[in-house]
This record gives C-alpha cells, sequence and structure tokens, in this order.
C-alpha cells in the first residue's frame, strides 16, 4: 500500500481523527456526564474526557507513523482511566491497535473494526438491543464490513450514521448491562452515554 494514496488511512489522518474526537468529548463530556447521571453513577464524561486529555497530549506528541500505532496510544490512556468504560474502550482501542503497520484500506479498516467490536461484545457479555455502546458499535463495524467504496473517508462517513442510528435507537430501551439495567424503566428513554461517544468518535473523521 502507498502512504500517498488519499483513498487509505494513513497515521497522520487516524492521529486527526483522534485529536478531533478528543476536542469534541473534552468540549461536551457534560452532555455525557449528564446522560450517566440519569442513568448511571454521573462519572461517564469525567472518565472518558479525562483518557482523552492524556490520549491528545500523547497524540501531539507521538510519531506514529501507521493507525495501529494511533489507536494503540489511545488505548493505553482508556486502560489508566476508570470506570467500566475505561476498559471496554482500552479494548476497543487495543484490539484496532493491533492492525496493519501501513496506511489501511477499507478493507483493513472493516476487519480491524469488527475484531474490536467482537472482543468488547464477549468482554461485556453485551449485544445489540442492550443498550450498550455496543448498539453503536456494531451496525458502524457492519457497515464498514460492507462498504463499497475505496475511499476511508466515505465508508468511515457511512459508519458514522449507522453508529448515530444505533446510539438514537438506545432512547426507548429497556438496559441489560451496566448501571442502567438496576433502573429498569426510570432510564428507558435515556441514551446510552456509551454509545453517543462512539457516534462522536465515528463522527470525528469528518472534521478531521
Amino acid at each position: 500500500m502507498s502512504a500517498s494514496n488519499g483513498t487509505e488511512l494513513t497515521g497522520a489522518r487516524a492521529r486527526a481523527w483522534l485529536l478531533a474526537f478528543a476536542d469534541r468529548v473534552v468540549a461536551d463530556a457534560d452532555e455525557l456526564t449528564e446522560l450517566d447521571r440519569q442513568a448511571g453513577d454521573g462519572d461517564f464524561g469525567w472518565n472518558i474526557g479525562s483518557a482523552l486529555k492524556r490520549a491528545r497530549t500523547g497524540l501531539e506528541e507521538s510519531g506514529a507513523r501507521d493507525p495501529a500505532e494511533v489507536f494503540q496510544a489511545v488505548s493505553d490512556a482508556f486502560l489508566a482511566s476508570g470506570g467500566t468504560s475505561g476498559p471496554l474502550f482500552g479494548l476497543w482501542f487495543g484490539r484496532l491497535g493491533a492492525g496493519p503497520s501501513e496506511p489501511w484500506s477499507v478493507a483493513d479498516l472493516g476487519r480491524a473494526f469488527e475484531t474490536a467490536t467482537g472482543a468488547v461484545r464477549r468482554l461485556g457479555k453485551a449485544e445489540v438491543g442492550h443498550k450498550t455502546m455496543v448498539d453503536a458499535m456494531a451496525p458502524a463495524a457492519e457497515a464498514l464490513t460492507s462498504a463499497e467504496t475505496h475511499s476511508w473517508r466515505e465508508a468511515v462517513r457511512g459508519a458514522a450514521r449507522a453508529a448515530r442510528a444505533g446510539a438514537d435507537s438506545t432512547s426507548g430501551m429497556i438496559a441489560h448491562r451496566g448501571r442502567a439495567s438496576y433502573l429498569g424503566e426510570r432510564a428507558q428513554e435515556v441514551l446510552d452515554p456509551g454509545a453517543v461517544s462512539v457516534a462522536w468518535f465515528f463522527e470525528a473523521a469528518e472534521g478531521a
């Protein structure tokens, strides 16, 4: 693969994507915290924001040459964070960090996100419909694996639409995992903050 090929995800493009995601979360962490306050213990926004602040510092100083190194750097920041979400996001990004050590094609993206999402599903014992981050991760991964384009940006744009639809679908669900599962119908109309943050992640590629 050629690093100059505009259709491929390079390390520089992945870094810009992750920095844009970090900026979005840090700026709007209160929105995630409020969702978690209604359906959890209220620390989600703080935890994910703190992790991405650390990741942003590392990425700004990083000489990561390929997407795998970029995603691995973000994984390390999440694994050092608290809460339930930290290890799950750390695992997700860590599996992405096991991808090819070269620019990624759309097929590479599909395989990487399919593998990473499968790992989160197994660890969290979560499926679509359980009102978790998987409700956004799974449709996004499916969109990437079925993308009929050679452009990574177009493929991720499709994944972003799928992730947003998945996140929006969590309003109206009864949670099967996490603290929200203890609240039952009282948290039914609340969007899952993990799913929302996954949608933000894919949407961040548009401005990267």
